[in-house]
């Protein structure tokens, strides 16, 4: 290089003012900075919810974390993410209705419309493949509220899981006599054992009827979201790893998260609680005038229930004697 060399860049210090305007209109507009923004949440929600919300459901999730998205415009975006659902593997049905024991008619009759919690359950049994061999889950589903309200699990398909589930779901829910409990032909069912759980507890027995998977429809329906949303993705190495899953799955997603989202048409637990108070009659004249006092009445309400009813079931008496002392806290076997 000669000294005193000139060295050009290119570049003016003194842009041409047209330069200047066709920088400031190629600028994102303020509708494309606010997609950029709302990729941002939708991936979070996305992994949040385990990638297995489509739009709908995954409208409601934002929503319910202060994001107001138009349907149209998050399917647009989830597009543009390529973001997809997963999907769920098939598996094989359980029940097994070739015996002689007494079967009970179909009370239900497919009317999944109740208007309170703990006036229909539904319940059933599934199997989970691990390589220590298969691990059985027995659930109790709540069809008005959506929640499963007891579960078991266990290395083997008998009536004891079938009624450590029940007996789970009538500790923590202590529902009124008459309550409608609905269950496929299965033996686990059927059996002594289980009809007597059901008579002590005053609930009202109904079986599908044979060879008809719809009439058990809503706890079909939480299988096959249990496995989509959870079990389809994992190939578990042992039997505890597989109920360390499931629990987590029920207890910290499915019935504090999944019912609050009302996928299935179900009641959002906001309502469902609001609506258990307004239900009660020293309540239902109450107008609520704020937040914190719907808190206080809500914490009220609960308190006086569970103190209300807190040793009906803790000595076992819903269970005959050949149960009692074989029920676990954790719902295992």
């Amino acid at each position: 290089m000669y000294p005193g060399a000139v060295i050009t860049t290119g570049y003016s210090m003194n842009p041409q003012r047209s330069g200047y305007y066709d920088r400031v209109q190629h600028a994102p507009s303020d509708r494309k900075q606010s997609d950029e923004r709302l990729k941002l949440e939708i991936k979070v929600a996305h992994i949040r919810t385990r990638e297995t919300y489509g739009t709908r459901r995954l409208q409601t999730e934002l929503e319910d974390n202060g994001i107001i998205v138009g349907r149209d415009r998050l399917a647009r975006l989830r597009k543009e993410l390529r973001l997809h659902c997963k999907q769920k593997r098939k598996f094989r049905a359980t029940t097994n209705s070739d015996h002689n024991l007494p079967v009970t008619p179909n009370l239900l009759n497919q009317n999944f419309t109740p208007t309170a919690p703990n006036q229909v359950w539904v319940a059933d049994i599934t199997y989970v493949a691990t390589r220590e061999g298969w691990l059985y889950l027995a659930g109790v589903k709540d069809v008005y509220t959506c929640e499963i309200v007891g579960y078991a699990m266990g290395e083997r398909m008998t009536k004891e899981l079938t009624g450590k589930a029940l007996f789970m779901a009538l500790r923590s829910q202590r529902p009124p006599a008459g309550l409608i409990h609905h269950t496929d032909r299965g033996s686990q069912y059927c059996a002594y054992d289980y009809r007597v759980i059901q008579e002590q507890s005053g609930l009202k027995t109904s079986m599908s009827r044979k060879g008809n998977c719809y009439d058990n429809a809503p706890m079909e329906s939480f299988w096959g979201t249990l496995k989509n949303e959870s079990l389809s993705h994992y190939r578990f190495k042992s039997r505890d790893e597989a109920i360390s899953v499931i629990r987590e799955y029920i207890e910290i997603f499915y019935n504090r998260h999944q019912g609050k989202i009302s996928s299935d048409g179900c009641l959002k637990k906001e309502q469902m609680v609001v609506s258990a108070i307004a239900s009660t009659p020293h309540r239902a004249t109450i107008v609520l005038i704020n937040r914190d006092e719907a808190i206080s009445v809500i914490r009220e309400y609960i308190e006086s229930f569970l103190q209300s009813s807190a040793s009906s079931l803790s000595s076992g008496e819903y269970l005959p004697g050949s149960l009692q002392g074989k029920i676990s806290s954790d719902g295992c076997a």
